[in-house]
């Protein structure tokens, strides 16, 4: 099947970074100009063969996940679909069973690793910086970013890039990166944050099982401290001027379908508490862990 998915995905590669790839271990790799820390780190904790496939295992796996994104994507037979950032293919994983096969699966990371459990999958893997797509404009029916705009250093630009590729008429989703305002911006937040480390190491948490392992998920994670991520003007300002009608959905992981209702589950006992002890609600719709945005594309709006 993957053999006779790649000509098909090749069609959707734009013609000069075409000239720059290379098939390694059976994905369709681009060269990275100037690789971070932080994508170096999430290459190498999604490609580790351990912590990718537990990460697979466990993450973005619950029902909740799967109620949400079923009522905001539904059906997925026959489209072309892009996962971006896909890491080991949990999307795609929790879904399948629900939304069909799609038509195209292209799976963008930067991790070797973690492309090649995607592959498994059914996702046709692409090894590339998700801030310079080496992909087509216009051509996807869904594109998917779920928790990774926060593991990008520009996270305007991967946003912008995930923006071009969707056809008119398509739809853009992100999910899972953290909101700017669930958390006050002071001394308390930014201690209780380094406080939880080393409690989830002495849990042995996941992606912090070893103190190897927690310093690479740490390192992964470039937009998730207090002050910083995602809000409602970062994805209007960027997706409006590109002919996208936005909506959003703050909410705290434990929520399904009725996201869509304006429900937002309840915050977990813990978050909530540190929320007070830094000043904020955390039953205030500013204080909602993540916030999702689905996102149509107009149908006579195309950039050349």
């Amino acid at each position: 099947m993957l053999d006779q998915l790649a000509p098909l995905a090749i069609t959707y590669i734009a013609p000069d970074s075409l000239k720059t790839a290379t098939w390694k271990n059976n994905i369709l790799t681009f060269p990275i100009q100037n690789p971070s820390h932080s994508l170096l780190a999430n290459s190498r904790y999604f490609g580790h063969p351990e912590w990718a496939r537990n990460y697979l295992a466990v993450v973005h796996r619950d029902q909740e996940f799967q109620d949400r994104w079923f009522a905001v994507t539904g059906s997925w037979q026959d489209k072309i679909v892009v996962d971006i950032g896909c890491a080991p293919g949990n999307v795609y994983a929790s879904l399948r069973d629900r939304v069909g096969q799609p038509k195209l699966l292209l799976g963008v990371d930067v991790s070797e690793g973690g492309l090649a459990i995607a592959q498994e999958l059914g996702y046709v893997p692409i090894l590339a910086d998700a801030q310079n797509l080496p992909l087509k404009s216009g051509f996807a029916d869904l594109v998917v970013l779920n928790a990774a705009l926060h593991h990008c250093d520009d996270m305007e630009k991967m946003l912008a890039e995930a923006a071009r590729l969707v056809r008119p008429g398509g739809m853009l989703v992100t999910d899972q990166d953290l909101q700017q305002t669930m958390w006050r911006n002071n001394w308390i937040a930014h201690a209780i944050w380094k406080l939880r480390l080393p409690i989830y190491r002495l849990l042995k948490r996941g992606g912090h099982a070893t103190a190897e392992e927690q310093y690479w998920c740490q390192s992964t994670e470039v937009h998730h401290l207090p002050g910083d991520g995602v809000t409602e003007a970062f994805f209007r300002d960027i997706l409006e001027p590109l002919g996208f009608s936005v909506n959003l959905y703050p909410h705290n992981l434990k929520v399904g379908a009725e996201i869509l209702q304006g429900e937002r589950g309840k915050q977990a006992w813990n978050i909530g508490m540190a929320q007070r002890l830094s000043g904020r609600n955390p039953n205030l719709t500013e204080g909602a862990l993540v916030m999702m945005c689905v996102a149509q594309r107009l149908p006579e709006q195309l950039p050349h």
